[in-house]
């Protein structure tokens, strides 16, 4: 099957993640990119949250509705301290959009509260036949009494309504597989296994540690692996890859591609926006979510127009 990162159809509904249905009538095809409802933090970094969600969404050929959950205060290097909005407001935004916008999938990021993690589970209940993809980010910012309830609530509420399920090896296993004892780490089959006891079908998960250098991400369910993708690990510290992977992964279904084939496109598509990262500040590197739109090569910019050429005047204010 051949997918593409700006697929052509864009209404198809997601009965089967992994069985798509390949008759459309081309009279019922709707030309407008389909709409993901996005419950996530503001990042004034960049790194992640809505902004970088919303990037990715568009790269891929999706519309992010934007629900604030809250915002951080951090830079480029770490995060500070994040500041939740107010369950009802969460759920005041979600409501006005739903009810007046038809919803492809829902995913969840970092929404700050177990109250907030109630609004979430609640929306997602009242559109059952709407897919979840939700992406556990590393928390160790936090206090430990946030982390512990931030994680009970999750894995109470928002498991039993996830489609999919995203996180780093090392964070899903904290969380998922705490008195783990095995002489070898988990699998990521052991840990689709874990989520799936609390509802969870499919889970992907990144960054387990292979020889060479190499990093391995895997989509597995309880009974098999999906799909694995393998890649050389760049000398570099990231900060935003698994809000920039779970964000692409959401469009994609979205836009009606199947699971394993979406996973394929959303990490190649992931590795390019690292491959392409930039410093913009004195921390880590952040993805280029917009790699594609950059010249191929300098000797394009010689024709490209200078910035004063296109400066503004200068203020003239009369009164």
């Amino acid at each position: 099957m051949k997918t593409y990162l700006l697929p052509p159809e864009h209404d198809r509904k997601i009965s089967d993640l992994t069985d798509p249905s390949d008759e459309e009538s081309a009279a019922e095809a709707d030309l407008n990119p389909p709409c993901v409802l996005v419950f996530n933090a503001s990042d004034p970094s960049g790194a992640g949250g809505l902004g970088g969600d919303a990037l990715a969404m568009a790269s891929v050929g999706a519309h992010m509705l934007a629900v604030v959950t809250g915002a951080y205060a951090r830079d480029t290097a770490e995060i500070f301290d994040h500041f939740s909005f107010d369950e009802e407001a969460v759920a005041e935004q979600a409501r006005s959009i739903l009810e007046d916008v038809e919803v492809q999938l829902i995913k969840v990021g970092f929404v700050g509260s177990p109250e907030n993690l109630s609004t979430v589970a609640e929306t997602a209940t009242d559109y059952p036949e709407v897919p979840v993809v939700a992406y556990m980010p590393n928390l160790s910012w936090w206090e430990d009494s946030q982390i512990e309830a931030y994680l009970d609530a999750f894995r109470e509420l928002v498991l039993p309504q996830t489609t999919v399920l995203v996180g780093n090896h090392s964070t899903l296993w904290r969380w998922l597989l705490p008195d783990w004892s095995g002489e070898r780490p988990p699998t990521a089959r052991d840990i689709a296994k874990a989520a799936s006891e609390y509802g969870v079908p499919y889970t992907l998960v990144t960054g387990l540690v292979l020889p060479d250098q190499f990093i391995d991400n895997v989509l597995a369910s309880p009974q098999s692996v999906l799909a694995s993708e393998k890649y050389e690990r760049l000398d570099a510290v990231f900060a935003g890859a698994g809000d920039t992977l779970s964000a692409a992964l959401s469009a994609l279904l979205a836009s009606g591609t199947d699971l394993v084939a979406a996973t394929s496109e959303a990490l190649s598509y992931m590795d390019r926006c690292l491959d392409a990262g930039f410093r913009p500040g004195m921390g880590h590197v952040l993805p280029d979510r917009l790699f594609w739109a950059q010249p191929e090569d300098d000797d394009d910019n010689d024709d490209l127009a200078s910035p004063t050429d296109f400066a503004l005047p200068p203020h003239d204010t009369r009164h």
